[in-house]
């Protein structure tokens, strides 16, 4: 099954002085053929504009052109197109029953109910795939285009327990082209969305067991508990408990160990919130080095809280999210915004740049806004920093319900709900994660928030909250 692209890609924008621009590209153009060839996606759009010389064939209204655009050495051709797929998106034929798609509830935006399997979004944009669409072709232009990294849902190496949560008997041998591109010497960043009772206990311990005997090239592996919405139909799906989260904790330390000892590198990785869940406190700065699955929800917790006391480098707002595909982007160049697509509930979403709002000066002592998972680590980080007297307003989800416990994924009504009950008297600190351009996942925008309470939007990091506080401390000790 294919989700059909009904038009032609488009210009979205074009550079001032560019080569285009000097050769009379407009806005709202859509592309034909560049030179004498139809684009597939934005990889071969770009390989196509690669050279001094392009030919387009441009659709403008009911006319046709042929623009020839010629650039000098290291002049930008600078054209933005509108999408990432010209042809039609390879949509999953999987029927995972942990598949948060079929967990969200009705009338959200068309675009977040597409169930994508596409290598080239896993290239561009970090979705997972499990490669059960993949083929011969896919591996040729792959290994020949040098399209690494791409992301891979695991779940079990065992061909009946993959098959079986994939509800595809070919997740039983798409593995195969794992061990194929890793030969090849494409980077694949793993994932296993753990779920209780299913490929947990043993059937972790034979999949870790496996992936270091199968395939050890693998760059990363990311261990992330299965999310969950009160929409789940799946009798099978339960949340985890804390005591088996603390289980999951032990078995994996006892691997990441093996694999150190065996590779001399370490690529196993739990996310954060099994250590939430299981009331354990967070590895160290070390154990994450320089946070490349943040995405994953690895190392937020840590990298926040080692930013917000000034002891590591801001990464903790580095990370793109869940729907940033579908949402946003149409990726211009190779340069990839990393791993949108999580199966966890403590999974990144997106920050989009929203200018603060604050709908008056006010001395009003700040509070945070934050999901169940962030409220708790706020909460002792600032009694650990001195800022005991900011309260914390937690969001319950009651929109999504479930294990949904992250800030990304908080809503309009939620946050009203939970202010109103908490008063007016503060001005509240609002995550940018849980906007898009300003929109709230059911459609109300930051504005009408504005309407009824103090809501200033910040930067989802330790450094710009911790910045906020202490100006908001010297401001009011004026007083």
């Amino acid at each position: 099954m294919s989700a059909a692209i009904d038009t032609l890609p488009e210009v979205s924008s074009v550079l001032a002085s560019s080569a285009a621009e000097k050769a009379g590209v407009l806005v709202g153009d859509q592309i034909v053929l560049v030179n004498g060839v139809v684009p597939r996606d934005i990889l071969e759009w770009h390989r196509l504009v690669d050279s001094d010389v392009v030919d387009l064939q441009i659709a403008r209204g009911r006319d046709a052109l042929d623009i020839v655009v010629e650039r000098t050495p290291g002049e930008p051709f600078g054209v933005t197109i509108n999408s990432a797929v010209f042809d039609r998106i390879h949509t999953c034929d999987n029927h995972c029953e942990f598949c948060f798609i079929y967990q969200l509830p009705k009338g959200m935006r068309r675009s977040l109910y597409l169930k994508d399997d596409d290598y080239r979004l896993s290239f561009l944009f970090g979705n997972f795939t499990t490669l059960t669409r993949f083929t011969e072709a896919d591996l040729e232009r792959v290994i020949e285009e040098k399209l690494s990294p791409l992301y891979v849902s695991i779940h079990a190496v065992d061909p009946h327990t993959r098959s079986d949560m994939l509800r595809n008997d070919r997740g039983g041998f798409s593995l195969r082209w794992v061990r194929l591109m890793l030969d090849h010497d494409i980077d694949i960043r793993a994932q296993i969305v753990l779920c209780p009772g299913v490929n947990d206990g043993d059937v972790l311990e034979s999949t870790l067991s496996g992936m270091l005997e199968q395939f050890p090239e693998l760059e990363s592996v990311a261990i992330v508990p299965l999310g969950l919405s009160r929409f789940n139909s799946e009798e099978r799906m339960r949340v985890q408990t804390s005591d088996e989260s603390a289980s999951v904790i032990d078995l994996v330390e006892k691997w990441q160990r093996r694999f150190a000892s065996v590779l001399q590198r370490q690529p196993i990785h739990l996310a954060d919130e099994f250590y939430l869940v299981a009331q354990r406190e967070v590895p160290s700065s070390e154990h994450y080095g320089e946070y490349p699955m943040l995405e994953d929800g690895v190392g937020l917790v840590r990298s926040f809280i080692e930013a917000f006391s000034g002891n590591g480098p801001d990464v903790s707002g580095r990370h793109d999210g869940f729907f940033a595909s579908v949402d946003h982007g149409s990726p211009t160049d190779y340069v990839r915004p990393v791993n949108p697509a999580m199966e966890t509930s403590l999974r990144s979403v997106k920050p989009v740049s929203v200018s603060l709002n604050t709908r008056v000066a006010s001395r009003k002592i700040p509070a945070i806004v934050s999901g169940p998972y962030g409220a708790s680590m706020f909460r002792k980080l600032l009694l650990d920093t001195g800022f005991e007297d900011i309260p914390v307003v937690e969001v319950p989800n009651q929109h999504f319900g479930g294990n949904t416990g992250v800030a990304g994924l908080m809503t309009f009504a939620d946050i009203q709900g939970a202010l109103r009950a908490h008063g007016r008297e503060n001005v509240y600190l609002l995550p940018d994660v849980c906007l898009n351009d300003g929109v709230f996942l059911d459609g109300a925008t930051v504005g009408d928030l504005s309407k009824e309470f103090d809501i200033e939007v910040i930067a989802t990091s330790g450094a710009a909250l911790r910045q906020r506080l202490d100006a908001a401390r010297k401001e009011n000790s004026r007083d």
